[in-house]
């Protein structure tokens, strides 16, 4: 992280004004757990909540990626921002005048790489265009467009171009254009050949969709292949400005309306987005190959109360609306399912029954979740036989059981017992039980130190070295006092100094000290806004939440408990000197016998 010229002052405003809580709450459905806040991590996958907002203390903390820090760190990891483009968008957004601009240095390395992709995106997406428009390679490109469907005024709009099928035609184009070959093929638009040295391009014979962010640039594509092969849509890959599972298709059109009604069309295609658009949804996305993410349910949470999923009307189609579902209601969202009939994906809707149709019968006229979920649960069982229809029935309550608004739990129940001839009553009664076992068997609390995490990659920086647990616990409860009060931070200062034994905590205790050195008052979220090592702030939002009662004698303890670490370490180090010496005199018998006091000294303090 780097200031720059940023003033100290303008970073404590934005601190001041921006509450972690309620901003972090626009991307992350938060539930109150005493006075933690929990919520679903949006920087990983996860089932279990391990994503921790201490409002007290004005920070965040995942105990399953380890990411963590005050509120600009948060809207850095969640934006994809530097430390100055997360202060100058908050600062624009809550009207902080921004007095800095005439005297920032040079842009950093990552901001320069930036700024050249997107420059190279933005000419690739004009290249492609007048490829399509204006030449005979693309011909068929257009003609399978105005088979599609696609006016003049569309293929405009959005942008649509055609990459050539020769391998380097856009390759000479950009090398003429004097951009760096290797930096294109980072940012996604060349390949590296496979039978040597040099580059030809990533995308031949496709039409081509360019992919906008949050902001209206241009940062990759997606093509359809005209030719015979596969993969029929091939997308740019993961690149410094590109990351699927937190970009979706139109999304930066979209987001007024979204913002404006309150709702968003969830789609799968990048025809599907444009003939809705067409037909008059101006508020649908699409995620781009990839299964909906908990990244993009938090960002479209921010805009949005209510989703309404408009997936194909086949298998796979109502399979990904099926899995879509909790994870938009674990991100609070309203969801219903537009349900396509005859496996018609929406293109081919609007096509064949008109914009009109599509609007009033699929998505004003979507069904609620737990209908379609219903629906799709049809396609398991074999309704015209007796058996078929119990065990219909008894996956059907469980559907109906794990429903919270007990008025949806009734009307549906009612009408599940008059299709089937059942009675009400009976099926009240296992709803019941199903709810008081399933209530039984979960507490809704995480137990301390058990979060559980499936998909974490063991990516936490913020766990601890494998080494003696003691000292390592000491350390940490000294760090976690020392931000809390300065006095405190001053004893150990005197007394310690840097004899921490873990390089980060020894680096955390360094910037406290001078932190507080400048007359500053504790202030954990200010504090980690002066941190300039991304490791370090997420040790020290991990240590800020550790809670041990403080006292005089406790803070002795634990001071005593690291010098002893301290001298131990020292009492290795003078054996270890002394074998060295042993062996270069040539006494070899004395050598032996100093390294039999090194191992037992060693295997004391692992048991230590």
């Amino acid at each position: 992280m780097n200031n720059g010229m940023i003033p100290q002052e303008t970073i404590d405003e934005v601190l001041r004004r921006y509450d972690i809580a309620e901003t972090v709450g626009r991307y992350v459905q938060l539930s109150r757990n005493g006075k933690y806040l929990k919520g679903l991590c949006p920087f990983h996958s996860e089932r279990t909540p391990s994503f921790t907002v201490t409002p007290e203390k004005q920070i965040f903390h995942c105990y399953g990626c380890g990411k963590g820090g005050n509120v600009v760190k948060f809207i850095m990891e969640i934006e994809n921002e530097t430390f100055p483009e997360a202060i100058r968008s908050m600062c624009e957004e809550a009207g902080i005048p921004i007095s800095w601009q005439a005297h920032e240095g040079e842009p950093s390395e990552r901001q320069k790489e930036r700024s050249v992709m997107t420059e190279a995106h933005a000419y690739t997406a004009k290249f492609y265009h007048a490829v399509l428009r204006n030449t005979a390679a693309g011909t068929g490109a257009m003609n399978y467009l105005r088979d599609r469907g696609m006016t003049d005024k569309l293929i405009e709009e959005f942008g649509l171009g055609y990459a050539p099928a020769r391998w380097d035609t856009l390759t000479q184009a950009l090398d003429k254009k004097g951009f760096d070959l290797a930096d294109m093929e980072r940012g996604g638009l060349l390949s590296r050949r496979h039978e040597g040295e040099g580059f030809v391009d990533r995308f031949r014979d496709r039409v081509m969709f360019p992919i906008h962010d949050g902001d209206g640039k241009i940062i990759a594509f997606a093509g359809r292949l005209m030719s015979d092969g596969q993969p029929k849509y091939l997308n740019s890959p993961e690149s410094p400005l590109f990351s699927k599972s937190r970009t979706l298709y139109r999304f930066h059109a979209a987001k007024g309306t979204i913002r404006k009604t309150r709702q968003v069309v969830l789609l799968e295609g990048y025809m599907d987005v444009i003939k809705a658009w067409s037909a008059g949804v101006h508020n649908g996305v699409a995620t781009m190959g990839t299964a909906l993410t908990g990244e993009h349910a938090s960002l479209l949470k921010r805009y949005a109360d209510e989703s309404i999923v408009c997936y194909d009307g086949d298998d796979a189609g109502m399979a990904a609306a099926s899995k879509s579902i909790p994870l938009l209601e674990n991100a609070g969202f309203r969801v219903r399912v537009g349900v396509l009939p005859g496996k018609m994906d929406p293109d081919e809707y609007i096509s064949a029954y008109g914009s009109e149709a599509f609007m009033r019968e699929i998505v004003e006229g979507a069904v609620s979740a737990l209908k379609f979920q219903l629906i799709y649960l049809r396609k398991s069982h074999i309704l015209l036989e007796e058996d078929g229809k119990l065990r219909y029935l008894e996956d059907a309550i469980k559907l109906v059981a794990r429903r919270e608004s007990a008025t949806e739990r009734e009307l549906t129940l009612k009408e599940l017992a008059q299709e089937f001839g059942a009675s009400t009553d009976s099926l009240k009664q296992d709803v019941f039980k199903i709810r008081q076992q399933e209530k039984l068997g979960t507490t809704g609390d995480i137990p301390g130190g058990s979060w559980n995490n499936e998909w974490n990659d063991n990516r936490s920086s913020a766990k601890l070295p494998k080494v003696s647990v003691d000292y390592v616990k000491a350390e940490q409860y000294l760090l976690s006092w020392m931000l809390q009060d300065a006095e405190t931070a001053g004893i150990v200062q005197e007394r310690l100094g840097d004899r921490f034994h873990v390089e980060d905590h020894a680096a955390i205790a360094a910037y406290l000290y001078a932190y507080y050195a400048q007359g500053n008052q504790p202030d954990i979220g200010r504090f980690i806004a002066t941190l300039q090592d991304d490791r370090l702030e997420r040790a020290t939002s991990a240590i800020a939440l550790i809670e041990v009662p403080f006292g005089e004698r406790e803070l002795v303890d634990c001071m005593r408990t690291v010098e002893r670490q301290v001298t131990k370490k020292d009492d290795l180090q003078s054996l270890y000197e002394e074998m060295n010496r042993a062996e270069r005199t040539g006494d070899p018998l004395r050598a032996a016998q100093i390294l039999t006091e090194i191992i037992a000294l060693e295997r004391r303090q692992k048991e230590s």
